[in-house]
């Protein structure tokens, strides 16, 4: 197949897709399909299949906090050393090495924001390379992975 990445895309945007789905969307034959999907899932390429929930329409308390991280990088292994430390915990959700002012970025779910706060002071701050944090508290997703999170209220306060 010349271009795979239309094959990625379809199931990147949803993995509900089924080969059959995909092999008319694409004009390709289903058994082709079926077998471009195992060599990626095989190869890493395809790393999971999750489904995007709106948890502020359920009874599910949580919140979700980005941490800034400055590091001082190890000679020899960079980030790479205290980035497997950090995405190891169960709480952290993505891990993303950054340019600008910080170095990792470490988006986390907790339920409440004294737990994340503990989090932070008894888990990420005692690092070792770890220079500094700062958290900042996710207070509403308009947006996420692509997919808009119900229709945004208008702020009338200012308009009268």
């Amino acid at each position: 197949m010349e271009n795979n990445n239309e094959l990625l895309q379809l199931l990147e945007n949803d993995s509900r897709l089924t080969p059959e789905q995909l092999a008319v969307m694409l004009d390709k034959e289903v058994g082709d399909i079926k077998k471009l999907i195992k060599t990626y899932e095989k190869d890493g390429v395809i790393l999971g299949y999750k489904t995007l929930v709106d948890w502020d329409k359920t009874d599910r308390e949580y919140v979700t906090a980005l941490i800034e991280l400055k590091v001082a990088p190890q000679r020899d292994r960079g980030f790479d050393k205290v980035a497997e430390k950090i995405y190891n915990y169960p709480e952290v959700q993505s891990l993303y090495l950054m340019s600008g002012s910080f170095d990792l970025a470490v988006f986390i779910e907790g339920r409440t924001m004294k737990e994340v706060a503990f989090f932070v002071a008894q888990k990420l701050a005692p690092i070792e390379y770890v220079v500094s944090t700062s958290t900042h508290f996710v207070l509403r997703k308009y947006k996420d992975k692509g997919v808009v999170y119900g229709p945004c209220e208008v702020d009338m306060r200012g308009m009268m």
